[in-house]
């Protein structure tokens, strides 16, 4: 992309300077709707290269958006749906389809409901959107850190340590969470905005693997998935998969209940995970298979009781051997297999989350997502006080956000 805007003609009326601070999903949507409304637009983005996030995120298959009814969709996420309303309802997970498709990037329903584009990959689809930006005059600079923010101009400093006022109509803000920092989000501009008197909740890990103590023979299985499995957290429960990761459980499952666990921990100091490995089945019928088994062959181990008679893979029945000894019982045995129970006394920490709560808090800014404090300076994305669970929810609200940001600034250059 080019590094600087073009110069309006002498003749014509100067276009208005528009701003926008971070270079991921949120930033990159509303540079394009302030582009398309005719301001001269220059992203400014800390990292050397734009969505560093983004694209690991499409790793391991880009889910976009999610497929399920409106309002189903929306109360995924929790305290923050009526705050994000507005602006999932004026970019909803149809728009996102289309401007996928928009970009060359035609999508698919997975049979999970989740979406995908056709490649399953981030690469192609940003490529082709930096094109877009490029040819609507969109200009970049990379290396730019956030130093302060005011109306009618922000400070950046440099990769060479030099620091740079730059004047601006308005500016919007998509400066991330603080989730895997590596790639950029660090949560660092957090002390430009509370030097300014604007509260901001603590970060803390979303979507975030619980931490357990593995003894060493369960250590062997890191890496292996349990899958079809019931986890609950006190009163909250939820099926799907998970995997043995070295300090605990990840995957999917696991994220969803990680603000329940995180908040019973803070709240007590440990949560109880449970784990019903067979959820398919009763706990009756298991014991009366194990006994069965037993009545055949009774001097069976109890490994082949656990992988024959209640059909667990080898991964599963070491973690139903994990949460304490198993009298060679029937009811016993099956009764392990429905609740195989474990406390957690600590997350994953942000370094390894993959998103995270706290942020800006709403009640800083208008509707129209502008700062109450700070004119003409406007939020979008992860930078804002919400959380969400994997399976398209997170990109949705920061590609909506973003495009709602810069809606809001679009309206105050009165464009």
């Amino acid at each position: 992309m080019s590094q600087s805007p073009a110069r309006a003609s002498s003749s014509a009326p100067a276009r208005p300077r528009a701003a926008v601070v971070g270079a991921g999903p949120a930033g990159l949507m509303a540079a394009q709707v302030l582009a398309q409304t005719g301001a001269r637009v220059v992203v400014f983005e800390r990292m050397p290269s734009p969505a560093r996030k983004f694209l690991m995120a499409g790793r391991g298959g880009l889910n976009l958006t999610h497929s399920e009814p409106f309002e189903d969709f929306l109360a995924r996420y929790g305290a923050q749906a009526s705050r994000l309303r507005p602006a999932l309802e004026a970019f909803t997970p149809d728009d996102l389809r289309a401007f996928s498709a928009g970009l060359g990037e035609e999508t698919f329903v997975g049979t999970s409901g989740r979406v995908f584009p056709n490649s399953f990959k981030a690469s192609p689809l940003l490529r082709a959107w930096l094109r877009r930006l490029e040819a609507q005059g969109v200009s970049m600079r990379l290396r730019c850190a956030l130093r302060d923010v005011e109306t009618g101009a922000l400070t950046v400093e440099t990769a060479q340590g030099a620091r740079e006022r730059v004047a601006c109509d308005v500016v919007v803000l998509a400066l991330g969470g603080a989730s895997w920092p590596r790639l950029g989000a660090d949560g660092g501009w957090t002390k430009a905005l509370q030097d300014k008197g604007i509260s901001i909740a603590p970060f803390a890990p979303a979507n975030s693997g619980a931490l357990i103590g593995w003894s060493q023979p369960m250590l062997r299985f890191e890496g292996a998935p349990l899958k079809n499995v019931a986890l609950r957290v006190g009163a909250r429960s939820l099926r799907g998969e998970c995997v043995i990761a070295r300090g605990g459980l990840e995957g999917g499952a696991v994220y969803a209940l990680s603000r329940d666990l995180r908040e019973t921990i803070a709240a007590d100091g440990a949560a109880r995970l449970r784990i019903d490995l067979r959820p398919d089945i009763g706990e009756d019928a298991l014991a009366r298979r194990v006994q069965s088994l037993l009545a055949a062959r009774a001097g069976e181990s109890l490994s082949n009781l656990l992988r024959k008679a209640c059909g667990l893979s080898p991964a599963a029945a070491a973690l139903a051997r994990e949460a304490g000894p198993i009298p060679r019982e029937p009811l016993a045995i099956a009764r392990r297999v429905k609740d195989a129970a474990f406390d957690v006394r600590a997350m994953d920490g942000l370094a390894r989350a993959i998103s995270s709560a706290g942020g800006l808090a709403w009640e800083e800014t208008g509707p129209d997502l502008q700062l109450v404090r700070t004119p003409g300076v406007f939020v979008a994305g992860e930078m804002l006080d919400w959380e969400a669970p994997t399976g398209g929810y997170l990109l949705q609200a920061c590609f909506a956000t973003g495009a709602a940001a810069g809606r809001g600034a679009a309206r105050y250059l009165g464009l």
